[in-house]
């Protein structure tokens, strides 16, 4: 992340808060680690809400659970598990992040960026618990490990997008949420199939 310099204005503020909340309901820990890593490292400074992010400590156990996450999103159903524990993880740690992100005083400030940071992460998630769940109605496991893949790479373009260029990255990020709302209406309807499909099976019954 070359060149990125320190968090100065309410752009950046604001596309650090969105990327974060959104990277979180992918991946949380890989956020919280890179984030964190970054202003240890001393590429860009931290503000004050996020800067404990950059502790060794929880340095040491991001990139423990970065780590852990990385290989069990690479299992088919083990990733679907995953999501679905992670549900009451991701969304308020995505609230939490954007919160520190934009951590002033004002109250009204902070608990509007908790919730853009609560919503984009609910939407996030969704988005991929959905897309791994039916990705993981195909027998072979080449396609799971090549979205897991595909997640991997964008959550870390969109945090590098969000440092060095925040108008470009509010662009992507508006088509990227678009799209996920669009990914879920569709994807549910196609697992409610599924589902249906399996249930006339095990009833003996031929779908039609």
């Amino acid at each position: 992340m070359d060149g990125l310099g320190a968090w100065v204005d309410t752009p950046q503020l604001l596309a650090l808060a969105a990327a974060l909340g959104w990277a979180s309901g992918v991946r949380l820990y890989a956020a919280v680690f890179l984030a964190g890593a970054s202003g240890y490292m001393g590429w860009f400074q931290l503000p004050e809400g996020l800067q404990i992010l950059q502790s060794p400590v929880l340095l040491a156990a991001s990139f423990s659970m970065f780590v852990v996450e990385f290989f069990a999103d690479k299992i088919p159903w083990i990733d679907s598990v995953w999501d679905t524990v992670h549900t009451v993880i991701r969304i308020p740690a995505g609230a939490a992040l954007a919160a520190g992100a934009l951590g002033t005083n004002a109250e009204v400030m902070t608990w509007v960026a908790a919730l853009l940071g609560g919503t984009l992460a609910a939407t996030s998630h969704s988005a991929k618990l959905t897309t791994r769940a039916a990705v993981n109605t195909t027998p072979e496991p080449f396609s799971n490990i090549a979205v897991s893949l595909f997640e991997d790479g964008f959550v870390f373009f969109m945090l590098w997008l969000s440092a060095a260029h925040p108008d470009i990255f509010a662009v992507v990020l508006t088509i990227t949420v678009v799209l996920s709302i669009v990914l879920i209406v569709i994807l549910v309807k196609f697992l409610r199939v599924v589902v249906r499909r399996i249930s006339e099976l095990l009833k003996g019954r031929v779908p039609g």
